[in-house]
């Protein structure tokens, strides 16, 4: 898919339209379904080994339609975690002024870089739940902490300290020069090999996706510890957040409960991780499919939500236009 973007569909730089965008998600969403249907088949029949090892998380041998559900679950928590990138990254490239057309070149190399990292940490994460199953309740507590941070944090609009050091360090150790030059990464001022804005971009969008890895990693293993099922299912988040940015970058300020919903889902998960044997206990096997129902239902009341509140704010001003 990632060959298909950069050499066919975005093989000279162009600005994304909204369309474009819209139609990329759309055709990633149905991949990512008929994904899920091939995870059901392959663990059924145990293809490549799968569904043949107890999944520490809740302790039981995953077939094709727990194993289905999983895969779902962890991707609308990924994909929903991935839309908070969206304010990272549009605040990142409004203060390097990189134009529109040169956007999806950084964003394609952020995504090559996050699906490598993001490898690394899910085996780590793997092994250490393997081998330390009291590592769940920490990662609870944890999303719990970020939960509840999140809900409180205002977004200010500009860039945080974090990202101000990133930039001053870059500057340090590599010369850098404002000027573009047209999509790479570097250019040749008076003989001098210097990096672009490009890739002061490319080096802030690496950096703060790992930030976030470390909240939807550890949400992930809240659904499953099965390397396959967690990895895939950020796989193809990931690969929807390059079109979800030029989707949704015109439109932040509509999604005004964005943040709420994140965090209710967050804490719903980190919930999930502290209580998951009494919930096991309580509510059985299908505890993965009410997970499922309510973590859709929590997306669905935050947009609703907001397109209501837009709406009706766009209303009043009308109406103070008119008198």
């Amino acid at each position: 898919m990632l060959a298909i973007d950069l050499g066919v569909i975005n093989r000279k730089a162009h600005v994304v339209s909204v369309r474009e965008a819209l139609t990329f998600t759309t055709v990633l969403v149905v991949l990512a379904m008929a994904f899920a249907w091939f995870v059901h088949v392959a663990y059924d029949n145990h293809w490549l080994a799968l569904g043949t090892e107890v999944d520490r998380v809740d302790g039981v041998v995953n077939d094709g339609r727990l194993a289905s559900i999983k895969f779902i679950t962890g991707y609308l928590i990924e994909l929903s975690l991935s839309a908070d990138n969206v304010f990272v990254m549009a605040m990142i490239f409004a203060h390097l002024r990189i134009p529109p057309q040169f956007q999806h070149r950084v964003l394609f190399w952020g995504i090559l870089g996050a699906l490598v990292m993001r490898g690394i940490m899910i085996v780590v994460g793997t092994a250490l739940i393997a081998k330390y199953h009291w590592i769940l309740y920490v990662f609870g507590a944890f999303l719990i902490y970020t939960a509840i941070k999140m809900l409180f944090t205002r977004d200010e609009g500009h860039l945080e300290t974090d990202e101000v050091f990133i930039i001053r360090q870059l500057r340090r150790f590599f010369p850098v020069t404002g000027q573009f030059n047209e999509h790479h990464f570097t250019a040749l001022v008076d003989g001098r090999r210097m990096l672009t804005p490009l890739a002061v971009g490319l080096v802030l969008v690496e950096a703060m996706d790992l930030v976030f890895a470390l909240d939807s990693i550890p949400a992930a293993f809240a659904i499953t510890a099965d390397p396959f099922l967690v990895f895939t299912s950020n796989v193809f988040a990931i690969l929807g957040l390059r079109s979800l940015y030029f989707a949704l970058a015109g439109a932040i300020d509509k999604f005004r409960y964005l943040k709420t919903s994140l965090s209710a889902i967050l804490g719903l998960i980190g919930v999930k991780m502290l209580t998951g044997d009494f919930l096991k206990e309580h509510f059985g096997p299908n505890v993965n499919l009410y997970m499922l129902g309510m973590v859709v239902s929590i997306l669905v009341i935050g947009a609703v939500a907001s397109i209501m509140v837009t709406r009706r704010e766009e209303r009043q001003q009308r109406n103070a236009n008119e008198r």
